[in-house]
């Protein structure tokens, strides 16, 4: 087990401007410590899974304006609950096991934030998910 958690830790990229204090709360610094790196390194493979998900619906995400779009993103992660529980599943499996343990103290309000950043990431890179006519 030591071996998959230093490999786990080792994978995720640093990020700078998410600093961790002590004057916040156990939740904002279990999101920016561990969450946050985890959907940057997931950040392709979450890409590829929205698009899939696009073609699964008859790509009518691509007729909709702008602004409808950013809704379908919003609306697939908060309402559809496979997609959810998918989502939630490619970032849980990358937890190290102590990682895990602190998720299930708090894992309603932790799902939340890390909902709400999957969908900021999937609404900032809207424009890579326009449709290629192959």
């Amino acid at each position: 087990m030591e071996n998959r958690e230093s490999n786990l830790l080792a994978m995720r990229p640093q990020l700078l401007n998410a600093r961790v204090s002590e004057n916040m709360s156990n939740d904002e610094q279990f999101q920016n410590k561990t969450i946050r790196p985890i959907i940057k390194l997931q950040g392709d493979l979450l890409l590829e899974v929205f698009k899939n998900y696009i073609r699964k619906r008859k790509n009518t995400f691509y007729e909709l304006s702008l602004e409808k779009r950013l809704a379908f993103i919003e609306n697939a992660i908060q309402k559809d609950m496979k997609f959810r529980n998918s989502l939630k599943g490619m970032i849980i499996g990358q937890f190290t096991v102590e990682e895990y343990t602190k998720y299930t103290q708090n894992s309603s309000a932790l799902n939340k934030r890390m909902m709400n950043i999957v969908k900021e990431r999937l609404q900032d890179n809207v424009q890579l998910l326009e449709y290629k006519v192959a």
